[in-house]
């Protein structure tokens, strides 16, 4: 009888970015220090209305921050995703990657 190779520990999975929404506004944020709400809404290709509610879940989870102000007399909305979120995005990421590494090494 063979023994299995041991696993590392499993890195777990973040419901907050299982929404793709999230999760692409989270990996947008993650490459910037803010950005207006305008540029992610575009680049994330979704209504004003998902991206808002998206942000706010974020919010609610401590991952995103949002700052307004003015820009000539406009308001503007900025995101940012905070130093928890960054981290929640690594390890949601990691626990990507793992699920990939284990499906290769079962698939030899």
């Amino acid at each position: 009888m063979s023994a299995e190779p041991p696993r590392p520990p499993a890195a777990a999975l973040d419901e907050a970015f299982h929404n793709t929404t999230r999760l692409a506004i989270a990996v947008f944020l993650s490459a910037c220090s803010e950005a207006e709400f305008a540029m992610v809404r575009d680049h994330c290709r979704v209504s004003d209305a998902a991206l808002s509610k998206a942000a706010s879940t974020l919010e609610a989870a401590a991952y995103a921050e949002t700052r307004q102000g003015y820009v000539d007399k406009r308001p503007r909305t900025w995101l940012s995703l905070t130093p928890t979120g960054q981290l929640a995005l690594t390890q949601h990421v990691t626990a990507l990657q793992n699920i990939v590494a284990a499906a290769r090494a079962a698939s030899l």
